[in-house]
């Protein structure tokens, strides 16, 4: 697979899934190049699959409390979720530096190819750490409490791939938290419209990064690494609509619950016929370039059932 060039004086290469001359690789000081991959933030589509259920679940707790949107709970959430991605993404590069090097999408990341130390690599994600705990504290004590608990399923992640054939559950788990810190956020309680939107996430996030999976199936199944779409094989398609099926129908559990109007709904609705396209066109021999673009689509899935979600509690500001 050949890789881009980023286009900056420093010439440093853009990886195989980051957006071709993204800003930040044109524009940065070449010295902090490495630690923008590292973060991902040549690659957004993490953190905005990290960020969309808290804002889905701070806008449905608005609409139960028949309250206008948060917009500081929004922005904090945004601020938190390139962080706490950042720092994810870091922590799992450094644990995965050497099958990394082993994988042709990944062999060109800052650890695995030595452009960024160990040491450094730990050292950013404490301060990221730090950024995203400020960020925490800025909320009640139980949503405190609660994501306080989130980071010890992260640490877990990076090592599921060696010993299960499901590592996309426990990232599911951990990128759909925010579908409980949104609610609590709001309310200072945990209500079960919160527990079915976060089942709503972990399912979606386990199809989308089922397809994710489907890029590195050969030289995954070469070095080892275990998957859902090295378990799934031919019946790939089928486990995907399955999970996005599941999604569907918590989220419009979650509305029911929460007292949804007809905006929310249609929220639901747009978001189930959004995930269908993308399992129309899943398989076990996608091409590469596909489910990269399969799997970044889910930013506009997610961004619809939030503007369902957006949209009706913005009805009680007037």
């Amino acid at each position: 697979m050949s890789l881009r060039r980023s286009g900056d004086s420093s010439g440093a290469a853009a990886l195989p899934d980051a957006i071709a001359d993204h800003a930040l690789l044109r524009r940065a000081p070449p010295a902090l190049l490495p630690f923008i991959q590292l973060a991902r933030l040549d690659r957004p589509i993490g953190w905005w699959l990290l960020l969309l259920p808290c804002w889905e679940s701070s806008a449905l707790a608005s609409v139960a409390l028949r309250e206008g949107p948060n917009f500081w709970h929004l922005t904090l959430f945004f601020i938190g979720a390139v962080v706490m991605r950042g720092a994810g993404s870091t922590y799992n590069d450094y644990v995965d530096r050497e099958i990394d090097a082993k994988v042709e999408r990944t062999r060109l990341r800052p650890l695995a190819s030595g452009r960024v130390t160990p040491r450094a690599a730990l050292a950013f994600v404490v301060a990221q750490c730090l950024v995203g705990l400020a960020v925490l504290l800025s909320f009640n004590g139980l949503t405190i409490a609660l994501g306080l608990i989130s980071p010890l399923i992260v640490l877990i992640y990076p090592f599921a791939k060696r010993f299960t054939s499901w590592p996309q559950a426990i990232l599911g788990s951990a990128f759909a938290y925010g579908a409980l810190l949104g609610w609590t956020a709001q309310t200072d309680a945990l209500g079960a419209p919160a527990l079915f939107l976060y089942a709503a996430a972990v399912t979606w996030t386990i199809g989308f990064d089922t397809i994710y999976a489907l890029q590195d199936m050969r030289d995954d199944a070469i070095v080892g690494v275990r998957s859902t779409a090295r378990l799934f094989g031919p019946r790939v398609r089928l486990a995907v609509g399955t999970l996005y099926a599941l999604s569907v129908t918590s989220a419009a559990f979650a509305v029911f619950l929460a007292g949804g109007g007809w905006l929310s709904y249609l929220g639901v609705a747009a978001y189930a016929a959004h995930l269908a396209w993308q399992t129309a066109q899943t398989g076990e021999q996608v091409a590469p370039a596909t489910a990269l673009r399969l799997f970044r689509s889910n930013r506009d899935a997610g961004l619809l059932l939030f503007a369902g979600f957006f949209a009706q509690s913005a009805t009680f500001l007037f």
